[in-house]
């Protein structure tokens, strides 16, 4: 029997706002545990709730991306449940009026684009953090009251590949749009799935089962692709899929039951008391899409259209937004946009796969690498020399013109006094003279390396490269 997986995912985004979701405390991320909360965080009685402005302003230009209707009034909801991560025995979240609903987006699937609908995006405020030992549970409320923006699709997946796009597109706007950072690895971006199978053809949807806290986007196309396979085992032996919970076990590539599921929770919403409901206007809606930085799609377009860069070029910048703000800072800068892509793409990733580091953390600024690229463009260092200059650069603050003078790396780019060493290089070297002549290409790559050896590789090598054709021309 053929079967069809049924796929929904549930995907949180952790806002990088400056405070939290209902109190000024900071947002961090690797703080001393517990440094970074006050006694609301901490569920103190008394305490009260304040609406944070900008992570309201940040669903709004999620919910504009992803072509959602957008609720001009804020509701909060209590969601009760008890557990050890939650001080308050319950989240301030929105249950029955979402900030935004009824979006989509498309996504790769093996028949081309497909629209995958999406059923809401609502606010809520994130969890403590546990940290669990052999024996005993540690929490950290650093993270409790950050804003968190949950984005629910209709359950229109049917494979790993289209949900690995569509969570691809989901991070690629929150990032873009400056919402979240968008690391799965440090949790600011966390996915559930729901997946089910049923006979190909039939309407009814199978028995859920939700795989949770899946920590990478490659991890969710193999956790669906398992678990299809799985239940598919199941179905075929007669026999009926559990319904529960499971997680990825990244060293198995496997997923592995955590508990079962008997009946649905009944959190026994009700309308949160402590925080009124807040009327958007529609200058303040209009405001806050218009102050949304470039999405991807925007800046792709650009690259190409106003900076003549290929579409393979333009395509690899926006697969991620640190390196495309870093390739932005540089255009500013006036660096050469087509230099500038073969720089970042590889010396510079190169260095950051090397030393397993970030754009955020790489030690040369965007001003000192446009400085580098312009030295190139002058003529004034070679690319051999520049990669040398910026093995300096990489330890040291020292400007990308200081080094190249301290270490005597200025190109000879005046033409008479080159054309004296081209001479000198074509009376010594007779046979190679003879051997291109005779169609010996060899020859002449042979001839203007023999210029570059005698200036110390000085030579501006597009100079040389021309004036030994010249001169050749003459023998």
């Amino acid at each position: 029997m053929n079967f069809e997986a049924v796929i929904g995912l549930e995907i949180h985004v952790e806002m990088k706002t400056k405070s939290k979701m209902f109190s000024a405390a900071p947002v961090t991320y690797g703080a001393p545990a517990n440094s970074a909360t006050l006694p609301l965080d901490l569920a103190h009685p008394g305490t009260m709730p304040r609406l944070n402005k900008q992570a309201v302003i940040n669903a709004i230009r999620v919910c504009d991306a992803l072509h959602m209707d957008i609720d001009r009034e804020i509701w909060f909801d209590r969601k009760n449940y008890f557990y050890s991560d939650l001080p308050k025995g319950y989240q301030i979240t929105q249950n029955a009026r979402p900030i935004g609903k009824n979006g989509y987006l498309f996504v790769k699937s093996s028949n081309g684009l497909r629209r995958i609908n999406i059923t809401r995006l609502h606010l809520e405020e994130d969890t403590a953090m546990q940290h669990h030992f052999r024996d005993y549970t540690l929490l950290d409320y650093n993270r409790s009251g950050i804003p968190l923006m949950e984005i629910v699709s209709e359950p229109e997946l049917h494979t790993g590949l289209e949900a690995a796009d569509y969570l691809d597109k989901i991070r690629s706007i929150v990032t873009f749009a400056d919402v979240s950072t968008g690391k799965m690895e440090e949790g600011s971006l966390r996915c559930d799935v729901n997946i089910s199978l049923r006979p190909v053809g039939a309407s009814k949807f199978g028995t859920k089962v939700e795989v949770k806290n899946i920590n990478s986007i490659s991890n969710v196309a193999k956790a669906i692709d398992f678990e299809i396979k799985r239940q598919a085992q199941v179905l075929i032996a007669g026999q009926a899929v559990a319904q529960e919970t499971r997680r990825f076990d990244d060293s198995l590539k496997e997923t592995v039951s955590m508990r079962m599921k008997t009946d649905s929770v009944d959190y026994k919403y009700f309308t949160e008391p402590n925080l009124v409901p807040v009327r958007l206007s529609e200058e303040f809606i209009a405001a806050a899409i218009a102050g949304c930085p470039d999405l991807a799609e925007a800046k792709y377009k650009r690259y190409i259209e106003k900076l003549g860069l290929s579409e393979y070029d333009a395509n690899q910048l926006v697969a991620s937004q640190p390196l495309c703000k870093y390739f932005d800072e540089l255009i500013g800068f006036g660096a050469n946009p087509k230099a500038a892509t073969n720089w970042l793409s590889g010396e510079i990733t190169g260095y950051l796969n090397k030393t397993n580091t970030t754009f955020e953390q790489f030690p040369i600024s965007s001003s000192r690498l446009a400085e580098l690229l312009k030295l190139i463009e002058k003529g004034t260092i070679s690319n051999k020399q520049a990669r040398e200059i910026l093995e300096h650069m990489l330890i040291e603050q020292t400007s990308p013109s200081v080094l190249a003078e301290r270490l005597g790396m200025h190109q000879i780019s005046d033409a008479d006094a080159l054309k004296t060493i081209v001479a000198q290089v074509l009376d010594e070297n007779g046979q190679s003279i003879a051997d291109f002549k005779q169609g010996k290409d060899r020859a002449f790559g042979y001839l203007v390396g023999q210029v570059m050896k005698k200036t110390g590789g000085k030579a501006n090598p597009g100079l040389a490269s021309r004036l030994v054709k010249e001169a050749l021309s003459r023998r």
